[in-house]
């Protein structure tokens, strides 16, 4: 596991496959803009800065798996909804790390 992973929890893949199967929320935390541009078939956009505010939207899910550009963004979303108490929650990196696991 490389430095990144271990400091923004990023999944092994088979964890990630295992999700998406189950029905995990797949969110893309990018801005409308980049998610406009494509993202994983699915996926909800809830940018990064709007985590807090929607943390309804989160509440009662198995699983959330938090995506972005470079899976910085998608850790601090991490971050914010387990300091708001939603701890299901895995950092996918990537939304082509994560489109590959779409089937």
């Amino acid at each position: 596991m490389s430095f990144f992973q271990k400091l923004f929890g990023n999944a092994p893949s088979q964890d990630l496959s295992k999700l998406i199967e189950e029905g995990a929320l797949l969110v893309d935390v990018r801005s409308a803009g980049e998610f406009a541009e494509g993202s994983v078939p699915g996926a909800v956009n809830i940018p990064v800065d709007a985590i807090a505010s929607n943390i309804k939207r989160f509440k009662n899910k198995n699983h959330i798996i938090v995506f972005c550009r470079s899976g910085n963004r998608s850790g601090m979303a991490k971050t914010i909804l387990q300091q708001k108490g939603i701890t299901a929650v895995t950092n996918g990196g990537t939304w082509k790390d994560v489109l590959s696991f779409v089937k």
